[in-house]
Formats: C-alpha cells, sequence, structure tokens
C-alpha cells in the first residue's frame, strides 16, 4: 500500500494543504494517523475521487482491462487459455497485482501472501480483510500448491533448509519485493533468524518462477523459491518447504461476468483436475469456493 504525506497528498490533489486538512477535520477525505502524522492511502484516495466524478448522460465508467494481474501460475495460465475466459494475465507479484486490482486497473489478482510471524496464519484472507482500499473484495480459492526451493539435478550443494543457503554459500535466485515467493522466503528466514544480506542473492531478481528455473539451469544461481511444478517442468529437483492458498482477489461485479464465470465453471471439469496431477504439486479439492467474502 503506498502512503502520501499531507504536502503528496494535497500535491496530487491539486489541493492547497490548509483545504486538505479542512476535509480530514470533515471526516470527507479518506486518511489515517500515525505517531502524530497525517497519511493518505493513494489508492484510496483514485476511489474517492472516482466515487464523486460527474460524467455527461449516458457516458459509463471505463472498464478495467480484461487480466488477472498478480502473481504467476503454470496452471493459472493454462486454465484461463482453455476455459475460453478470453482473460490474460499480467505477472508482478502479489503485492502489485493486489495495488492494480484496487486501484480498478485489472478484473482479478492471483495472490499467495506470507506472514512474517505466524505460519499458521491465513494471509490471504487478512489481507483482503484488512485494507481499506479491498472493502468490497471476496477471495476465491484457486488451488493449493506446494512451495520449496529448486535445485540442480542431485542437488550438488546439499540443500534442505533455507539455512544451509546461507551456511553452503549457495547463490540464491530471488523474486521481486513483493512477490508471494519473496514473501515466503523473507518469512522464513525471520524464523530461521537469518538476515536476507546473509544470502548470496543473483540479482537481478527474477520475475516468475520458471525464471528462477532457467537461472539454475544456465549456472547463474544454486537455488531459487519456486513451485514443484515448475521444478518438474524444468526437470530440476526440488526441496519442499510448504504449503499455501493461491487465490483470486475479484469483487461482486466481476464475479457474476461471463470470463470469470467461464473460469470458475472450468475449474470443475475433468480436464482441470487431469492437468493438475500432471504438473505435480497441486491440491485442487476446493477450486472455485469463496473464501471470503465481506
Amino acid at each position: 500500500m503506498r502512503l502520501l504525506n499531507t504536502a503528496e497528498a494535497a500535491d496530487y490533489l491539486r489541493l492547497k494543504e490548509r483545504k486538505l486538512y479542512e476535509l480530514v477535520a470533515e471526516g470527507a477525505i479518506p486518511c489515517t494517523k500515525v505517531t502524530g502524522r497525517w497519511l493518505f492511502p493513494k489508492a484510496e484516495l483514485d476511489q474517492w475521487l472516482a466515487s464523486s466524478l460527474s460524467r455527461p448522460d449516458g457516458m459509463s465508467a471505463v472498464e478495467p482491462l480484461p487480466i488477472v494481474g498478480g502473481s504467476h501460475d503454470p496452471l493459472l495460465e493454462w486454465s484461463l487459455r482453455e476455459s475460453g475466459s478470453g482473460l490474460a494475465t499480467l505477472p508482478q507479484g502479489s503485492e502489485a497485482g493486489l495495488a492494480r486490482f484496487a486501484e480498478g486497473g485489472v478484473v482479478a489478482a492471483a495472490i499467495h501472501l506470507h506472514a512474517l510471524d505466524e505460519s499458521e496464519s491465513d494471509a490471504n484472507v487478512e489481507a483482503v480483510k484488512s485494507r481499506g482500499e479491498l472493502r468490497d473484495a471476496i477471495l476465491i480459492g484457486f488451488l493449493r500448491r506446494e512451495q520449496g526451493l529448486i535445485v540442480a539435478g542431485g542437488n550438488p550443494k546439499k540443500i534442505c533448509s533455507v539455512a544451509d543457503i546461507a551456511r553452503n554459500g549457495a547463490r540464491m535466485a530471488t523474486r521481486p519485493a513483493g512477490a508471494g515467493a519473496q514473501l515466503l522466503l523473507l518469512a522464513l528466514l525471520h524464523r530461521a533468524g537469518i538476515a536476507l544480506k546473509e544470502i548470496a542473492a543473483v540479482d537481478p531478481p527474477c520475475p516468475t518462477g520458471p525464471d528462477i528455473a532457467q537461472a539454475i539451469r544456465a549456472g547463474r544461481a544454486d537455488c531459487g523459491i519456486a513451485t514443484r511444478s515448475v521444478a518438474n517442468a524444468a526437470g530440476l529437483d526440488f526441496v519442499p518447504l510448504a504449503w499455501e492458498c493461491f487465490d483470486l482477489v475479484t469483487n461482486p461485479r466481476h464475479y457474476f461476468r461471463p470470463p470469470l464465470q467461464a473460469l470458475f465453471a472450468f475449474l470443475r471439469t475433468p480436464g482441470f483436475a487431469a492437468r493438475a496431477q500432471e504438473l505435480g504439486g497441486y491440491d485442487v479439492s476446493e477450486a472455485g469456493r469463496v473464501r471470503y467474502a465481506p
């Protein structure tokens, strides 16, 4: 979530700071106070502006692009295509996808978030429940998937945990900040009492799991976090670390429209289950279930 201070918010809204303070005093603008300073969530400001927008008769609001943003997953990418949904993917990472969805840029976001301290918490549900800019969002389960460390065949560095990465001096391919796999890495390191700077990270970060696999196959990295399905497709070894929920965030308006309905109907077909089993590392028993609704 991007937060603007008073001067930044006033500049963004083309207002004088005095007028901004008046709106705050009237409770007329979304804001929060932290350690004595007013902060303004940019996504909330955008929604506030859009809600008060006057349009000529007959002019409708701009529709988001027919895209599922957020995290990358091979089974999701295949399902969007095979279901005839007409939806494309824009893999930017979980946090970036959530932000783009909140701003009205995409019809849904794929996420797999991880809490730093609580391994058993449902971070996806907590994120949707706690973020004001997602107040009308619903969370649809897509699948559970196995995450772990991808390593070269035979695991030459003998990596069995995140602690082994630092101890063995392994070069690690990482993901951009805000990506679900990077959040998982930070959580695992935190629980193991290891600082990120103790890991020999390879630059630049890899945009997706298949890019992690490519870095390992090319010899630029020794390991990286990705799913079992990515490891299987690349012919690499896999060290399991955790199962996680991989969900879709949308809202009721888009949920009931034909593109997402085509996808959710496809999740109930034998072909979807067969593909998940073929790729490996997936549990699709609750695919399409509403996991959270306000």
